[in-house]
């Protein structure tokens, strides 16, 4: 799935698959994907969709919410994550994966991140996570993975935590994103090992018993790219979650980037490989070894456009499959689909959808505050695009502004905006702002930002107004667990503003 879609977790429930990735402070929280092929996705919502089930006030970009974990279990779904912000560790559950899911169920007694849950046959429930070393940590990323039961009706850890495993190779850091997996006897603990970068990489180890010993996996990392080289065109491989489907094939899901020129825009994306099963141990990309640009999968291929029951075609495309091209005609639309995405807990009347367009607030903060912009988005999810906007930009008072964004985080975005009738090319590094560029603009206002590989150019209209490198926007430059979101926002740079900018259309084109 390309784009901003980090720390995939999925799950089965007879022949439909849905999955689940980390958002951080963006809201709603936790894309929630469904597929009949693995292959072919459609967004079906958002776990956390109530500012109620998600606090993010005070949330850094790359603060909020870490690795999800989805399970199906007797009738239920299970969603266990860490909002890192507030509360930690907590559960929400739904009788359908459309939701609605409850409000969280905290763990209060379950420290560290990167939850998992695991069903074993005898009926007990098992949390699984990672948490700093408890006889003390000698060094950063000296971290152990544990395990206790989990009372599912009192929402609390029960008896001892059993520190099972402190990773596969000596002194190695970030032993994170554990799952349990049951399989010939065998419990297997697998995991990500070496930090979400250019080390990162999957791991395995086995037992009898599920609280251990564990026992590595001789052949360890069972998956990385760390030994590929830095110009490799995907890396940073590993997070990843283990999929049977109902004839028998066994996949895996992970995350991984795809930079250009050693730049990563887009994000960890989440990628798939084949598995199969060779004395006892999981085999990735059999014959391979790494991650391809094509999986072969013996399941009837599933176009969610094209099949009546499918969400996509239920709600008229109220959301759209990832990856593809869009165009929102705001005036014909009384709701946002599923793939917008805000910044931490906005104001109730940031934004409403009126029939004459998406009339949104300029709001007191503007787009570099740690707190809640009027900004809405979708992800970046190519290397070459164009994103365009029309919107009437008369209803702007003095100082007060509006436009496109290209953002990674809230101290590096390149933005196309209108401020006392002027449009300006702004790019932000490290939150000093450098105007690229400057063109009158009054009235109803079409603004584009086009990105080609590693360069970004400014329109208004057809005039190109200023130029940027997509690589300051890169994690390498930035910082940080997230990817490149655009989208539309307004500011009254820091008044009380009661000025709504009416945005008629937006666009995403590659």
């Amino acid at each position: 799935m390309p784009g901003f879609y980090p720390d995939p977790s999925i799950c089965a429930v007879g022949e439909d698959y849905y999955l689940c990735n980390s958002t951080f402070a963006y809201f709603p929280g936790l894309s929630l994907m469904h597929s009949k092929d693995l292959v072919h996705w459609e967004q079906i919502g958002n776990v956390l969709d109530r500012h109620s089930q998600l606090p993010l006030e005070g949330a850094d970009h790359s603060q909020g919410l870490f690795a999800p974990t989805i399970r199906f279990h007797d009738g239920i779904y299970y969603v266990i994550c860490t909002n890192v912000t507030h509360g930690g560790n907590f559960i929400v559950t739904a009788e359908s994966p459309e939701g609605p899911w409850s409000e969280p169920h905290y763990l209060e007694d379950a420290d560290g991140i990167d939850p998992s849950l695991f069903f074993d046959d005898d009926g007990k429930c098992y949390y699984i996570g990672t948490h700093e070393n408890p006889d003390g940590v000698k060094y950063n990323g000296d971290w152990y993975i544990y395990i206790s039961e989990v009372d599912l009706n009192e929402w609390k850890l029960v008896g001892e935590k059993h520190n099972v495993w402190n990773g596969a190779l000596k002194g190695c850091i970030w032993p994170e994103g554990p799952h349990i997996y049951k399989e010939n006897g065998y419990y297997y603990i697998m995991h990500a090992e070496g930090g979400t970068g250019p080390e990162h990489s999957v791991m395995i180890c086995r037992s009898r018993d599920i609280l251990g010993p564990y026992v590595g996996n001789p052949k360890n990392p069972i998956l990385t790219h760390r030994h590929l080289g830095a110009d490799y065109p995907i890396k940073y491989v590993g997070h990843g979650d283990l999929i049977e489907t109902p004839r028998g094939e066994w996949f895996m899901t992970m995350l991984a980037v795809r930079p250009l020129e050693r730049f990563t825009t887009m994000g960890r994306e989440t990628f798939l490989a084949k598995v199969i099963w060779e004395e006892d141990w999981p085999v990735v990309n059999p014959g391979v070894g790494m991650l391809t640009p094509e999986v072969a999968i013996d399941l009837p291929e599933w176009i969610p456009s094209e099949d009546p029951s499918s969400y996509t075609s239920r709600t008229s495309g109220k959301t759209c499959v990832p990856g593809s091209s869009r165009e929102y005609d705001f005036s014909k639309m009384n709701e946002l689909g599923d793939e917008f995405l805000m910044l931490r807990n906005y104001p109730s009347d940031m934004y409403k959808l009126d029939g004459e367009g998406l009339k949104l607030k300029a709001g007191r903060d503007d787009i570099k505050a740690v707190a809640s912009p009027s900004f809405i988005a979708i992800r970046q999810q190519h290397h070459y695009f164009t994103s365009s906007a029309v919107f009437d930009s008369s209803s702007l008072a003095a100082g007060e502004c509006a436009g496109l964004v290209l953002i990674q985080n809230n101290l590096y975005n390149l933005r196309a905006e209108v401020c006392d009738g002027v449009l300006r090319a702004v790019i932000c590094k490290d939150g000093i702002d450098e105007i690229l560029g400057e063109t009158p603009a009054s009235g109803e206002v079409e603004v584009s930002i086009e990105v080609a590989g590693l360069i970004a150019k400014v329109f208004l209209g057809d005039k190109q107004v200023g130029e940027a490198k997509v690589s300051d926007l890169s994690t390498e430059v930035a910082g940080g667990f997230v990817g490149c979101c655009v989208g539309v926002y307004a500011s009254a740079c820091g008044k009380d503003s009661s000025t709504y900018v009416n945005f008629k259309k937006f666009s995403y084109k590659h």
